[in-house]
């Protein structure tokens, strides 16, 4: 009974080819392990110089959030780190071509929401997917919000898809 499913910046495809992907492949898939001794070691830090930490990383955005902050402290744990590295390489392995089979067959359910800057998906990849699909729900981005929008835009974001999904909401 899925009324509408909202793809927020998508990477339902060729993970590994877009721009991002050839960065982090090779680190995900051959290098991931090299990653483990440092997080080993930092994961003795005090909570309080590990928060620290997160916040000097998160220095550059708009806002941050405390829940980024904490959130992100699970980020010094071995076991968080390396299965987070083992189901990123899976995804760089797996997720190759967009299943536009099952696309089609719920094209008017499904909302797309392309950003213009986005290295996970980059903008062709909407061209691509406005082309195969015209009558879709597919945006492009205009706000300027990058993939990791949980980090500094949630509540924007939260805001637009509550505007977008108002009719089916009434239908609850």
């Amino acid at each position: 009974q899925v009324l509408r499913s909202v793809l927020l910046f998508p990477t339902i495809e060729r993970m590994a080819q877009s721009p991002q992907g050839k960065l982090m492949t090779p680190l995900l898939c051959k290098l991931r392990y090299v990653l483990y001794m440092p997080v080993y070691l930092l994961s003795f830090l005090p909570e309080g110089v590990k928060a620290s930490l997160v916040r000097f990383a998160l220095r550059g955005m708009k806002t941050c959030d405390e829940s980024s902050v904490t959130t992100s402290i699970n980020l010094f744990s071995v076991d968080c780190v390396a299965n987070i590295m083992y189901m990123a390489s899976q995804e760089m392995m797996k997720v190759v071509e967009r299943d536009s089979t099952t696309i089609k067959q719920n094209l008017k359910k499904l909302i797309f929401y392309y950003g213009t800057g986005d290295k996970w998906c980059p903008q062709h990849y909407y061209d691509e997917i406005k082309m195969d699909f015209p009558d879709g729900d597919i945006r492009l981005c205009e706000k300027g919000l990058r993939h990791a929008f949980v980090l500094d835009a949630s509540k924007e974001m939260a805001a637009m898809i509550t505007d977008w999904l108002q009719d089916d909401l009434t239908k609850l």
